[in-house]
């Protein structure tokens, strides 16, 4: 590419000054010679250039009802499944902290006495999610299900056979060509993650459609003793979310937002990392999920990590250079000062943090210096839904939408982080101004109601 730029550049440069002196069948030749080289140049150059990626829309799953689950009821269930007084005490304690509210969604089968834990119930639980997002994003989009290319479905826990991807297929008979994958034992930051792979996708294949989904499912209650597996027990609550990519060219004038950057940090080659978050058995062979001390160190170096490298992809250029004249005096010269935070509201109007905790959030807004408007979206999302594993960041942005907040040109930040340890972001910039009034997302039935002060509630 280089080469022929240059060629065109000199060719450029002969034609302008030597263009007088040459015979009349020359000039047409050299003119068609330029003309050509101008021509190689701009197909190259669109050739190399990623094909740009838009989000059609999007949808989250809000479960009905007979699903709804208050903390006293969570605790009424700790009652039948913990084998301790000191466990249900625990139990309380991270409840009263927890940032979650009264009202949040659990699966009807583990609701019931004794909880029902089969096979058949864990899928009953996936496809009332999937089928609900997917339902609603077909309607809202009008896309239809034998357009679509390429599936991604992300669940950590429950990975069945048939796959999830094949149960979608079968239910929306996809084409049988299109293109599935199925991911698990990701985390909470597998949504993200899975976004970056479908870009991935449809770079390479042209006029396309890409359905990803992402839920995590109860696939099982911890009945142990271990005050690290029981955490897992009174955060994460039932949701999941659909959404659709395109690269086809024509889409951009309906779809909502487009792709700028995805950046995936990876940790595992650390044990400490590796083990912060882990699937294992207790000490009485209960199968849980510990979540180890380590946590919110492990998240604040992963963190450091990441924004290492995603400041220079979207930092103004003020931003960039302090950034770099910290870094290099840190690394090189090896001056004792303090890693310069950079100002990411320079980059980003919206933030879309993982609502993995009060604990997690707390953490993020002090260490990216951001004001309690800019974490709203997370808290309340925690508030409202509880830990939604990899979706959580689909109603976060469901509630920028929902509030009114989304307006053309607008940036936004989904940061979400996993097991393994992993740190991954998407970077969204709107296409059009979002009406808040046409929406139908699963805020607007209570949208009014907030934000409402979390630490009077808890």
């Amino acid at each position: 590419m280089n080469q022929l730029s240059f060629l065109v550049a000199a060719s450029a440069f002969i034609f302008i000054h030597k263009f007088n002196y040459l015979q009349s069948p020359l000039k047409l030749s050299c003119f068609c010679t330029f003309l050509l080289l101008i021509t190689l140049a701009i197909y190259h150059h669109l050739k190399r250039k990623p094909r740009p990626v838009y989000l059609v829309d999007f949808a989250c799953y809000k479960p009905n009802d007979s699903c709804a689950v208050t903390k006293e009821r969570v605790l009424e269930r700790a009652k039948t499944i913990l084998e301790s007084e000191q466990s249900l005490k625990l139990v309380k304690k991270i409840l009263d902290k927890s940032g979650i509210g009264p009202k949040t969604y659990g699966c009807q089968a583990l609701l019931e006495t004794p909880p029902n834990e089969s096979l058949v119930e864990a899928r009953k639980e996936t496809e009332a999610i999937f089928f609900g997002a997917i339902d609603k994003l077909l309607e809202k989009t009008w896309v239809q299900p034998k357009d679509m290319g390429i599936l991604v479905v992300n669940c950590s826990v429950f990975c069945p056979t048939p796959s999830l991807c094949d149960i979608v297929v079968n239910r929306y008979k996809f084409r049988n060509n299109i293109l599935c994958y199925n991911l698990s034992g990701m985390g909470c930051s597998a949504g993200v993650l899975a976004i970056d792979f479908a870009k991935h996708l449809l770079q390479s294949h042209p006029n396309s459609y890409a359905m990803v989904l992402s839920t995590e499912i109860s696939a099982g209650l911890y009945k142990g003793r271990n005050p690290s597996m029981i955490l897992p027990f009174c955060l994460f609550r039932m949701g999941g979310s659909a959404l659709i990519l395109s690269n086809h060219p024509s889409d951009r004038l309906r779809s909502k937002y487009q792709i700028m950057n995805t950046l995936r940090t990876h940790m595992a080659s650390d044990d400490r990392s590796y083990n912060c978050v882990h699937q294992q058995d207790d000490e009485q062979q209960h199968i849980g999920v510990a979540i180890s001390k380590d946590l919110m160190h492990v998240a604040g170096q992963g963190l450091k990590s990441h924004i290492t490298f995603l400041a220079p992809l979207v930092l103004p250029l003020s931003e960039k250079f302090k950034f770099l004249v910290n870094f290099v005096g840190r690394k090189v010269f090896r001056m004792k000062i303090e890693a310069y935070v950079p100002n990411f509201k320079s980059a980003f109007e919206h933030f879309c943090i993982h609502a993995g905790g009060r604990a997690v959030l707390d953490t993020m807004q002090k260490s990216l210096v951001l004001q309690d408007w800019d974490m709203e979206p997370s808290r309340m999302t925690l508030y409202r839904f509880g830990n939604l594993s990899s979706s959580s960041v689909w109603y976060e942005l469901a509630y920028c939408e929902a509030k009114g907040r989304i307006k053309k040109g607008d940036k936004i930040w989904q940061l979400a982080f996993g097991s393994g340890f992993k740190c991954n972001s998407a970077v969204w910039v709107a296409l059009d101004n979002v009406d808040a009034t046409l929406l139908k997302n699963p805020w607007m039935d209570e949208i009014h109601e907030f934000p409402v002060s979390v630490s009077s509630q808890n």
